[in-house]
């Protein structure tokens, strides 16, 4: 199994304008992490169909595409939370110009929920990455054991 990178990052920029849209691009990302279990039940063998298969290589290959998800799914996140905290920090020093302008009020209140959805996206990665690992684990152990450096 090999996961092309489509599904490891969005080709071209990543806009972090709609919350929408940044988080179907996640969905789209986290593919790899929704199919583990299936691609683990698939393509590597319980202990009584060992011997039929060589199953060290496509665990290999799982590893290599989750780190590489996991990564590109982290810079994209931590990117947006970049932006849009840009964005918040200009509004709140407009704002502080023009304390009666209720749009720009009301643009900063938008950015600030928006900025906090986005960082609540950091604890959502946690949780689907803990999961994918501790699945990868369970049947790759003994297959295949990752660089120590990682």
């Amino acid at each position: 199994m090999y996961y092309g990178p489509n599904m490891a990052a969005p080709s071209g920029g990543v806009s972090c304008e709609e919350f929408a849209e940044f988080q179907e691009l996640l969905k789209v990302m986290r593919t790899i992490d929704d199919r583990i279990v299936h691609e683990l039940n698939t393509t590597v063998p319980t202990a009584s169909f060992a011997g039929k298969i060589d199953a060290s290589q496509t665990c290999k290959q799982l590893y290599e595409s989750l780190m590489a998800a996991h990564a590109s799914r982290d810079r994209v996140i931590k990117n947006c939370i970049a932006q849009t905290s840009s964005v918040v920090k200009q509004l709140r020093e407009e704002r502080e110009k023009n304390l009666d302008n209720l749009t720009l009020l009301k643009q900063l209140r938008k950015e600030q929920t928006k900025l906090k959805w986005m960082q609540s996206e950091l604890n959502v990665e946690e949780v689907v990455n803990d999961r994918s690992w501790k699945v990868f684990n369970e049947r790759c152990r003994i297959h295949f054991k990752p660089p120590k450096n990682e």
